[in-house]
């Protein structure tokens, strides 16, 4: 046992000791923070703080005699390993949106044995599920202590990096016209107070961009709108005395970051409260006075923001064009690299194409870790490579790499796999058949308002045909400079919801795979754009939605199997490594340009 293994076992019976002192039996511990974020900033790292897993999505809970790990396909094999010896058991789920550990928590405590959560960072939409569950086996739901406190001593402070504006050209609107937009949404609900503390809803509202949250462009804030003016509750210490004037002249004044609880609590009488229930915590609607109505419905600025528009989509094509060029020298760079043999591991990939992304105009950072996997570790569809544990590419077999940028034009995400050394037939078939699944859904046409999960089968049935499938969703939404993970839309396997219809302007992945455990993993994914489309029998059914491809990069034709693919599906990949070329060759000299065209050109019927 290393001592890394040592110590979240110390970490943990610490917690232990502080819940008998607090008479609670289990403490639940979220992948959350205040503002319901994906990527958390250090100080609520708490989960991986106790058991050593690092991945972005998972459940801890801890009772007196047993700590369990709940996370789905995407990260179990990570998860066993960061978790081998620190005495956490996996429990596998089928998808990061399921709540077995609900289920879990009523079996192992008895009636009148008591539960803590954080409520600060306990979604309302789970606490409400979760107190049903709880009340109905009598087992009682504490929600006002932070006991992590109590344990974590060495806990990191809230992050004070700058905030800035993002501009015109790049934004497309004032802020006084997004926060317009938000008065006549609440005006429709009949609400005359609306609470944000979602960041990347905010940033919007705000036309404000940051860097408290690694690869999201976004600052920890909380926004109140009222019938007047809005303030936004953030440490004014990231501000420069020029932004904070010009946000003033805009109707939105600055207030200290804990200050959103006192204004919460004092709302009059009079309010009608505007309140997301899946993207504001329990602790936040408690403090709402009893006295003030409170009107539960999707956050507007999430469907607005969800709908790119023409501006912006403009903009976005231009950044896919930056992107596409970035990735041209790194992928020319690499087969120089590996045909002269030199040394090349999982964090080289990383790297280097970093490197490329940064030489770039617009780029600003990261839109998420780099995933580099060599067979194997391809297998692991979020696997990240370390100092301590990654592969060097040699020999042969498939180099997965999943990647992104943000720019101040839009955010990029991409997969592709490549050809290392020899590749085998069976190679050739598993990666022909992520391809048809990838250019089945890109192809299809839909009725507008069509609820995205619907679309998820599509994608998935080229596989079925074959006996295969995959453990993640097939696509999710793409902010704007923004996160890279955006709702409401997500193309997957979760039950449909009205807020999820598909809309012109929305930009959403589409990424299926398939996975062999302990040999190789392909994913082939592209961004594409909702627009309209005509269809013979135009206007009479309905408007039609298509997709439009964003992404720029070739798709490498070493690894298909010709044979596999139809006529019109050739025609396909042939269009699009042809629309590649004439995007990207103005963008590239030299070995990238003559990567780009070797890697365009047609394949054969």
């Amino acid at each position: 046992m290393d001592s890394r293994v040592n110590v979240h076992r110390e970490r943990i019976e610490r917690l232990r000791e502080a819940l008998a002192r607090r008479s609670v039996h289990a403490l639940l511990v979220p992948s959350a923070d205040p503002h319901l974020s994906e990527y958390l900033p250090d100080r609520w790292q708490g989960r991986e703080w106790l058991s050593g897993f690092t991945g972005s999505m998972g459940t801890l809970v801890v009772t007196a005699d047993r700590a369990a790990l709940f996370a789905d396909s995407r990260y179990w094999e990570q998860a066993a390993r960061e978790l081998d010896g620190s005495g956490v058991e996996l429990v596998k789920i089928p998808t990061g949106a399921a709540a077995h550990h609900i289920e879990w928590i009523a079996a192992q405590l008895k009636p009148g044995q008591a539960l803590a959560v954080d409520g600060q960072v306990l979604g309302l939409a789970l606490a409400q599920q979760l107190r049903a569950a709880l009340d109905k086996a009598g087992i009682a739901l504490r929600t006002d202590t932070d006991l992590l406190a109590d344990v974590w001593p060495e806990r990191p402070a809230l992050p004070g990096r700058p905030v800035y504006a993002h501009a015109m050209p790049h934004a497309d609107a004032p802020r006084t016209t997004r926060v317009a937009r938000v008065r006549e949404a609440m005006a429709a609900h009949g609400a005359t107070h609306h609470f944000v503390s979602t960041v990347d809803d905010i940033a919007w509202i705000t036309s404000l961009r940051g860097a408290d949250v690694d690869y999201n462009p976004v600052f920890l804030a909380h926004l109140l709108v009222g019938p007047q003016g809005a303030t936004l509750f953030v440490d004014a210490g990231k501000f420069e005395p020029a932004l904070v004037q010009q946000l003033a002249a805009d109707g939105v004044t600055l207030a200290d970051y804990p200050r959103a609880a006192d204004a919460l609590r004092a709302l009059p009488e009079s309010t009608v409260l505007l309140l997301d229930p899946k993207r504001v915590t329990l602790g936040f609607r408690e403090l709402v006075p009893a006295r003030v109505r409170v009107v539960e419905a999707i956050n507007p600025s999430t469907l607005f923001k969800s709908r790119k528009s023409e501006t912006e989509a403009a903009f976005v094509r231009e950044t896919m064009v930056e992107d596409g060029a970035a990735m041209c020298a790194f992928y020319a760079w690499l087969e120089q690299a590996l045909a002269r043999g030199e040394r090349i591991t999982e964090l080289t990939i990383d790297e280097k194409l970093s490197a490329e992304r940064a030489r770039r105009p617009g780029f600003v950072g990261l839109s998420f870790s780099t995933i580099a996997g060599f067979n194997a570790n391809g297998a692991l569809p979020h696997y990240r490579a370390t100092p301590l544990a990654h592969a060097v590419i040699e020999g042969h077999g498939l180099l997965l790499v999943d990647s992104g940028g943000q720019y101040l034009g839009g955010t990029t995400d991409i997969t592709r796999v490549w050809p290392v050394g020899t590749i085998t037939a069976a190679h050739r078939r598993d990666f022909t058949l992520v391809l048809r699944a990838m250019m089945t859904l890109s192809r299809t046409r839909f009725p507008r308002g069509t609820l995205s999960p619907r679309l998820d089968a599509i994608a998935r049935t080229p596989l079925w045909e074959h006996g295969l499938d995959y453990g993640h969703g097939t696509g999710h939404g793409v902010g704007y400079f923004l996160n890279v993970h955006e709702g409401p839309q997500s193309i997957s396997q979760a039950l449909p919801e009205p807020t999820m219809a598909m809309q012109p302007g929305m930009i959403t992945s589409i990424e299926p795979g398939i996975y062999r455990p302990g040999r190789w993993g392909i994913r082939i994914e592209n961004l594409v754009l909702n627009v309209p489309v005509e269809t013979p029998e135009h206007g009479a059914f309905g408007e039609m939605l298509g997709f439009e491809t964003l992404t720029l990069c070739p798709i490498d034709t070493r690894c298909i199997e010709p044979a596999l693919l139809r006529a019109d599906e050739i025609d396909w990949v042939n269009a699009y490594h042809a629309l590649v070329r004439e995007r990207l060759s103005p963008r590239v000299q030299g070995d990238a340009r003559a990567w780009l065209l070797a890697r365009t050109e047609p394949l054969a019927r």
